[in-house]
């Protein structure tokens, strides 16, 4: 249910920012206010307190963002708090910037290796999935993951690659197991 409530809003952001012809604008300010809100949970605890009133929270809002976000991402928090749906802020924002950058063809990767790959390596990869997805731009994420062995798992979007070792004995596992003895 909180899945589809921050859903919800993440796509009224969104198509407020296409509306306004403001993408890269609600793009950047979505972005920096997850850092913020990631750095000071302190603003997290007051606005998700249950005994702080909504005015207090809004103006609270007010005092912390006006002037640094624009009017409408600020009106944007402010209904976010009248309809008691704070505690669901990060979610939403996540939501609309996964939105934003799918809508600007800027595909997210997880690629986690066994090794610390070299630049090379990395420019390959990103080189391989930009000419095998429809996207025209990709953020890569690379972390070291010892349990695979060797090879590497890609993940981007809800499609999977996984050339590792550990998959490759497993599925060797699998298949030796299917086999009868006579």
């Amino acid at each position: 249910m909180a899945k589809l409530i921050s859903g919800t809003y993440a796509e009224a952001l969104f198509e407020l920012a296409l509306e306004e012809h403001r993408e890269d604008e609600f793009l950047e300010e979505a972005q920096g206010l997850l850092i913020v809100l990631k750095e000071n949970p302190e603003l997290n605890q007051m606005m998700n307190h249950p005994k702080i009133g909504r005015e207090e929270k809004i103006s609270t809002l007010k005092a912390v963002f006006e002037g640094r976000i624009s009017g409408d991402m600020l009106g944007f928090l402010t209904v976010i708090v009248e309809k008691n749906r704070y505690g669901s802020i990060e979610q939403i924002l996540d939501g609309f910037v996964d939105k934003m950058k799918e809508h600007k063809g800027i595909g997210i990767a997880y690629v986690a290796s066994a090794v610390v790959l070299t630049d090379e390596q990395k420019k390959q990869v990103e080189a391989r999935l930009l000419a095998t997805t429809r996207y025209r731009q990709v953020e890569m994420h690379y972390e070291v993951c010892t349990e695979l062995i060797g090879g590497m798992v890609i993940r981007i979007g809800d499609r999977v690659v996984d050339s590792s070792i550990r998959s490759r004995l497993s599925d060797m596992e699998r298949s030796l197991m299917k086999l009868q003895l006579a």
